[in-house]
């Protein structure tokens, strides 16, 4: 008993459900193979009720009435020698060979019901060949003559054919009312048979309601009031494991999930507490940042303007009356002031990105680069570059650092041109999904491809200062300000001659851009430079 036991926990609900719907199936075809066994039953002997054996009985009593008529014309015939005493006696001879075609393949299957119509046959041909047929063919006068004379042994011969007639219509009335009973008994039996199936498929679905009541739907419900409390943050509830053998693994591998969400839950925490100290100490971090950078825009430009100010005094003054080393010095001062005070505004530059411009609006790029290629309009005439552009959409963003953006873009195409060429530079624009696409492409110098992830890192420079002035700091602004927008920046290693940058920007979405443009209006301030 226990091995039995055992044996069914291991089952698993497939298997419950295998043998339940075999089982099924066998008790629906046992109950569909004696309904339809029923029914045969009772349409075989609805058929042979109504098409043979009521049949033959009407034919036995049409024939009875044929030769009826036949002796009632012979008679009356042989009493008056009129021959209109005939027509019954023609009339019942048609009837009679009407009625035997019908009765004999009625009766063919039955030994008694052909004994009976022979015998009827045998006595009604005896009846015609001595009485009937004599006396219907001879005269008037000879016919009543000879009636007269056949009188007894024509009443003999006729009872003859009516007792035949009588135990045949007796049989066949017999016949038909075992038949009817059959039909009846046969009724009840079909009937007792499909109430029977009725009931046991009744059953047999409060069976499998109940079945899988308890096998499927209990322990699941069971399993998910236990996952849902779960998921209401009881991590510490146990999940108890009920039913087939497959859903007792689900609700254990429902538990191992609990006990590992229980435990990443407490290490998270862990972790949690440990952000919250990192994330103190980088608000820490952070506030000695603004520290340093409210130091770097006022405490050190200033003294940083009066070494500029004075060494340029200095060259405008002595320049020419000291020797030629003297002269160079102080021009090296001079440079390197100047370039001090760049390198620290482009840092603060850097540094503002995403933290002071942090306004989101709807911002018409058309407009934005219409100002950048005015600021930039000097350079643009003195290298004689040539900009075209494509239609340029509106986005959601921050204007001074798209500004900012198009301007180190732009300024860096114009900068690193090729000698005598004339500079050729294209604006691109192109929707692809939920993103427009845009490109800076020139004709310049280009970028080789194993620079191309190097030049967006800051103070990366590809060239001497001697060549091209900066700081190595403008792609690496560009990148931080793609990148704060949601997009990406890089560089197209397939294009030649020259350098395409290629940067994405997200498609506003309606709802946003609206609210964003109800946010505030457009900042128009000049970027500053990269």
């Amino acid at each position: 008993m226990v091995d039995e036991t055992g044996r069914l926990a291991r089952w698993t609900t497939r298997r419950w459900l295998r043998v339940g719907v075999s089982t099924a199936l066998a008790v629906l075809t046992v109950l569909g193979a004696l309904g339809i066994w029923s029914l045969d039953r009772n349409t075989t002997l609805t058929r042979q009720l109504v098409d043979t054996r009521s049949p033959a009985l009407v034919n036995a009593v049409r024939l009875e009435a044929a030769l009826v008529n036949q002796e009632t014309g012979i008679r009356g015939y042989g009493l008056t020698g009129q021959k209109d005493f005939l027509t019954p006696y023609t009339e019942g001879l048609a009837n009679e060979r009407t009625a035997l075609e019908r009765l004999r393949p009625l009766v063919r299957g039955d030994a008694t019901g052909r004994a009976d119509l022979a015998a009827v046959e045998n006595a009604a041909d005896a009846w015609q060949r001595t009485i009937a047929d004599p006396i219907a063919g001879a005269p008037a006068e000879q016919a009543v003559r000879l009636a007269t004379d056949r009188a007894d042994a024509g009443r003999t011969a006729f009872d003859v054919v009516r007792k035949a007639m009588t135990r045949q219509q007796n049989h066949l009335r017999d016949a038909r009312l075992e038949a009817g009973d059959k039909l009846d008994r046969s009724i009840v039996l079909r009937n007792w048979v499909f109430a029977a199936a009725a009931v046991l498929i009744v059953v047999l679905a409060a069976l499998v309601f109940e079945g899988l009541r308890r096998g499927i739907t209990d322990p699941l419900t069971r399993l998910s009031d236990d996952a849902r409390k779960v998921a209401r943050g009881d991590f510490d509830h146990p999940i108890t494991p009920t039913g087939p053998a497959d859903l007792r693994q689900l609700a254990d591998d429902v538990e191992a999930m609990r006990r590992r969400l229980a435990d990443e839950l407490a290490f998270a925490e862990r972790a949690r507490q440990m952000l919250d100290e990192q994330s103190a100490e980088l608000k820490r971090s952070n506030a000695e940042l603004e520290q340093f950078a409210y130091v770097a825009s006022h405490d050190l430009q200033e003294p940083l303007r009066k070494v500029s100010s004075f060494t340029q005094l200095l060259q405008r003054r002595y320049g020419g009356q000291l020797d030629d080393r003297a002269d160079q010095y102080i021009g090296f001062a001079v440079d390197g002031a100047n370039r001090m005070q760049t390198l620290i505004n482009d840092l603060l530059a850097f540094s503002r990105v995403g933290r002071i411009h942090n306004e989101h609006s709807t911002v018409d790029l058309d407009a934005v680069v219409d100002r950048t290629l005015d600021s930039l309009s000097v350079a643009i005439e003195e290298s004689g570059a040539e900009v075209t552009r494509d239609p340029l959409p509106s986005v959601v963003g921050d204007t001074t650092q798209l500004g900012m953006l198009w301007q180190n873009l732009v300024s860096n195409a114009v900068k690193f041109r090729r000698p005598d060429v004339r500079p050729r530079i294209h604006l691109e624009a192109v929707r692809d999904g939920d993103l427009w696409r845009f490109a800076v492409a020139d004709n310049g110098i280009g970028i080789d491809p194993e620079f191309a992830e190097r030049v967006f890192v800051i103070f990366q420079r590809l060239h001497t200062k001697d060549a091209y002035p900066g700081n190595g700091i403008g792609l690496a602004m560009c990148k931080k300000i793609v990148e704060f927008h949601g997009g990406t920046i890089g560089v197209d290693p397939e294009h030649t001659p020259g350098t395409r940058i290629t940067f994405t920007l997200p498609v506003p979405v309606p709802a946003a851009a609206d609210s964003a443009a109800d946010s505030g209006a457009d900042d128009t301030g000049e970027p500053d430079a990269g």
